[in-house]
């Protein structure tokens, strides 16, 4: 009996092009759609000035930033040593 491989699996947030979310994603993500559904409840009661400017805000604003936001990096400042800084002669 021949075995069958099966695909290799392939972690989606390392994949090449993949953008991993983090629950700052999905803050931001959730704070984009709440200002979106203001903005409908918005126009829905007559507003002509309010509502546009949330949906824009929403949809333009909040909604690509949620998705553009990278991880926050640690900041590890090395300090270089002694030996780095100092000029090799010869």
């Amino acid at each position: 009996m021949a075995k069958v491989k099966g695909k290799p699996k392939v972690e989606k947030a390392k994949e090449k092009g993949a953008l991993p979310f983090t629950k700052r994603n999905w803050t931001w993500m959730g704070i984009g759609l709440l200002i979106i559904i203001v903005g409908y409840i918005a126009l829905s009661q007559g507003s002509i000035t309010l509502a546009p400017i949330l949906l824009v805000l929403g949809y333009c604003v909040i909604i690509p930033i949620a998705i553009l936001l990278g991880e926050k990096k640690k900041k590890e400042e090395k300090t270089p040593k002694p030996e780095d800084l100092s000029i090799k002669k010869g």
